[in-house]
């Protein structure tokens, strides 16, 4: 076994896109971290979301520090900066998505029994405080991660990764 070069990457990852043509799209709410939101983006490049909505934050993908994570893979990614929520919030509506947030909630189910197969903006929250109550109430699922360990909580890229994987699993196994 060897690890692929470039060319063996390309292909291997074009397989894959082959296998789905479903519609994954994020949502950012209140992120202030500006190297959490250039992992996100790395991230959602590499899982061909569609769309990224940041919303009720000034940090966007034109900050220097997210640029230095995501590492000019914010180019792949269309994004539109939202003064709030309930306008990222309809304007994902409005092309088509339902919202799944991930969030430590009381009747939140764990994100693999989510049905995300039709198109899916999954919704995230700021770094301390998670996704507001306002958000939670207009979304159509609430989703957590399950966790094992001793630690109650993930970094918001972490576990924004986890979710866009998630959702690319099921794609991906339909």
């Amino acid at each position: 076994m060897k690890q692929l070069d470039g060319t063996g990457m390309k292909r291997l990852h074009r397989e894959t896109r082959r296998q789905t043509d479903a519609r994954l799209a994020m949502m950012v709410e209140g992120v202030q971290g500006p190297f959490s939101l250039g992992a996100i983006i790395r991230t959602a490049a590499a899982y061909r979301v569609e769309h990224l909505w940041i919303a009720g934050t000034d940090t966007t993908p034109d900050n220097s520090k997210v640029g230095k994570t995501a590492l000019g893979t914010d180019r792949y990614v269309e994004w539109t900066a939202c003064e709030t929520s309930a306008a990222a919030i309809g304007l994902a509506r409005a092309a088509g998505f339902q919202l799944v947030a991930i969030e430590l909630a009381d009747q939140a189910k764990p994100l693999d029994r989510i049905d995300l197969s039709p198109p899916s903006c999954l919704v995230v929250g700021h770094e301390d405080r998670g996704v507001q109550a306002a958000t939670l109430a207009a979304v159509d699922h609430v989703a957590y991660l399950p966790q094992l360990g001793k630690v109650g909580s993930l970094n918001v890229a972490t576990a924004a990764s986890i979710a866009m994987y998630e959702a690319r699993r099921q794609h991906l196994t339909d």
